[in-house]
């Protein structure tokens, strides 16, 4: 079999056969890894016969002169058309707003770029395709706030480790909204939160939100259906289940339950539903509004929902690649029948969708009405489960059969596998990008600006196949360009600031790019060092956000006081020489960062450091830098030292569990809290005028 051909099919399939590790040193991928991931990409490549007809249905279909369903171009920019059509060839394009222009193409077949930003339809010689028109760059901060050199500041909240009486057990939009109200009035221009992408609600024990089903819909668990029905409805429906003692139970508890907690507020929706769809009701027509707008997409959730409760109930899997064939197609006609015949059971989960929704609206309202010029920022994961719901409907544009994850590095010298699937190249352009425009409306919808996770996977992933380890795995590439172009088109539309997370491995230009398009970076204080040598305030960029920590890492105090190594230590995933230069080389961090906060002269008015005074310190420095947005994690505004998610283990650290031990409401009064608020606003105050 020869290496060459498997190589030639791995570059034109999107893969990159040589690649540079996190060291700086060059790497190969093997060509059994290469067969196996070309494989998953739908391009058979076991044998010489499979790499030769693969190939050649490559080219076949690279040489194909069919208009694809979708072309981006930036404002401005003529579109090179000369693939499809002649010179001078007369155009019409029929605007959004209904007006019509009619062009033709110029000498070189290129478009000329007078259309305007938006998603235009163009009819040339009885062909058509949709022209998507970017503006220029992303709706920025600088738009939100209405300064042009904007110095802004927010919380990050963890969303199921809010409390406030009554919550059953874990966060939900009531205390989100009361904590948003909180915030607003304190000055705050935005509450970033945890993921709410829809979970598995057959299957309770999946709780990590960077996991998901499907990043369309929402995780209903976290709806206050008080907010929407009444506490009446609510009150009568809590009766009905019986579930008043083990809800206070529940709330009482330090660490969320989630297969305990989930399910006692599965039974109380349901008996909401069944009051609501009982009679008569005022926000009937609400309910069938939203169904209908949310249309075939809504409808697939929903019935994949009914599915899996099914196949739960027989004890089945619930992986829909484990399900007979005739369930594993959307549109077959087996699936019409279980729809017709199960149209409450689905029609319950288009309640759930319909209910969180409307909870997160109001929380959006409440946080702008507070004075927030952003409010919510959205959490978007990097791709969904597999097996989930958005890879069962889209199954022609996500990889259900490769997994997503990264390279052996320093941090992880067996590599990770994250368990979820990512969209596929080939099937995005194929069916015009449809799949990831719908997931980008779905997460600007009830926000003001949207985190996405791991934003290197606009340009490539590491692709691993199901079941192989991290280190058998590939660089897989992304239209990065087209990608960009979407979103920042949807961020103008819905008026919504997008924040990347680039840390880690970041091919080289993509900060740039992002940049250009007023996408910003993420800089975390705990990285922002050369081997303990913190970066002084104004070496801080102006096209990144700035915090202490984030959701993957130790608060600052238990970084301080080294809880992260302990616990790496307790669960033996260190050994004792590796903890042992470990906690020297968090010494001299801790002197390093010690240093540059002692070059503020409001600092530490004693030689002796407290962790207070280091908190309170860290929180100035970020407040000083040029950063347009400071985002202070509620555990470093608080001063807790347990950290959110302990990356490397699963059910030894309770990840995504832990809740905070105050009411939202009452949250931001607790003295230290509202010290460290008082700091950072004064310090964003200082650097607006400084930056004037």
């Amino acid at each position: 079999m020869s290496d060459a051909q498997l190589e030639i099919l791995a570059g034109r399939a999107g893969l990159a056969v040589d690649w540079i590790d996190a060291n700086g040193r060059a790497q190969k991928v093997s060509p059994a890894v290469l067969r196996s991931v070309l494989t998953g990409l739908g391009h058979p490549a076991g044998t010489a016969q499979e790499i030769d007809a693969s190939l050649l249905q490559l080219q076949q279909d690279q040489q194909n002169h069919q208009l694809p369903p979708l072309i981006t171009a930036d404002v401005g920019t003529s579109v090179d058309l000369s693939r499809y059509f002649e010179a001078a060839t007369p155009c019409e394009i029929q605007l959004e707003d209904g007006a019509t222009l009619n062009l033709k193409l110029d000498a070189e077949a290129r478009l000329p770029g007078m259309v305007p930003v938006g998603y235009q339809h163009v009819s040339i010689q009885d062909q058509h395709f949709t022209l998507a028109v970017a503006p220029a760059r992303c709706y920025s901060v600088a738009d939100a706030v209405d300064d042009p050199t904007p110095r802004a500041w927010g919380l990050s909240a963890q969303l199921y480790g809010l409390r406030r009486p009554g919550d059953g057990g874990f966060g939900d939009t009531q205390a989100l909204e009361e904590l948003a109200r909180v915030a607003g009035e304190r000055g705050a221009d935005a509450l970033a939160i945890s993921p709410m992408h829809a979970m598995f609600s057959s299957d309770t024990g999946r709780y990590s939100p960077y996991s998901p089903s499907s990043r369309l819909f929402l995780n209903s668990l976290y709806a206050a259906p008080g907010t929407i029905l009444g506490e009446r409805a609510l009150r009568t429906a809590i009766d009905a289940t019986g579930l008043t003692n083990q809800l206070r139970n529940l709330e009482e508890q330090p660490l969320v339950d989630w297969p305990v907690a989930a399910q006692a507020k599965q039974k109380i929706l349901r008996a909401l539903y069944d009051g609501f769809s009982q009679g008569e009701h005022p926000l009937h027509e609400d309910f069938s509004s939203f169904r209908h707008t949310s249309g075939e997409a809504l409808e697939n959730h929903c019935r994949f929902e009914a599915l899996q409760a099914e196949r739960a109930a027989r004890g089945e899997s619930l992986d829909w690649r484990h399900w007979p064939e005739e369930w594993r197609n959307p549109r077959s006609a087996t699936l019409a029948h279980f729809a017709e015949e199960n149209a409450d059971e689905i029609g319950f989960y288009a309640f759930c969708q319909w209910l969180i929704t409307r909870c997160l609206e109001r929380v959006q309202s409440a946080a702008k009405a507070s004075g927030m010029g952003i409010g919510l920022i959205a959490d978007l994961a990097v791709g969904a489960d597999g097996g989930g719901s958005q890879a069962w409907s889209r199954q022609d544009e996500l990889l259900a059969s490769l997994t997503v994850g990264a390279p052996p590095d320093i941090l992880n010298r067996s590599g990770q596998g994250w368990g979820i699937s990512a969209f596929s190249p080939e099937g995005l352009v194929r069916n015009g990008f449809r799949a990831f425009i719908e997931m980008l409306r779905a997460n600007f919808a009830h926000a003001g600006g949207l985190r996405i996770d791991h934003v290197m996977g606009l340009q490539r992933l590491w692709v691993i196949p199901n079941d192989a380890p991290p280190c058998d795995g590939a660089y897989l590439y992304y239209p990065v360009d087209d990608l960009l172009r979407l979103l920042a088109l949807e961020s103008h539309r819905h008026q919504a600031i997008v924040l990347g997370e680039d840390l880690g491995t970041v091919p080289d230009g993509l900060r740039e790019k992002l940049s250009a398009r007023s996408i910003l970076g993420m800089r975390v204080l705990l990285f922002e060092q050369d081997n303990t040598h913190f970066k002084p305030i104004l070496d801080w960029p102006d096209n990144a956000l700035a915090t202490t920590s984030t959701h993957d890492l130790p608060t600052l105090n238990g970084w301080w006081h080294g809880h992260d190594i302990d616990w790496n230590a307790r669960l033996d995933l260190i050994d004792s020489h590796t903890e042992m230069d470990w906690r020297r080389h968090r010494e001299r961090e801790r002197e390093g960062l010690s240093n540059v906060l002692n070059q503020d002269p409001q600092n530490f008015r004693e030689e002796h450091r407290q962790p207070d005074e280091i908190l309170d310190a860290s929180v100035r420095f970020l407040g000083h830098t040029r950063a347009p947005l400071v985002l202070l994690p509620l555990e470093d505004a608080l001063g807790i030292d347990e950290q959110a998610n302990l990356p490397g283990t699963t059910d030894t650290h309770p990840n995504w569990r832990r809740r905070l031990a105050c009411d939202s409401q009452a949250l931001l009064d607790d003295p230290d809290a509202a010290r460290r608020l008082e700091i950072l606003a004064c310090a964003r105050l200082q650097a607006n005028e400084r930056d004037q």
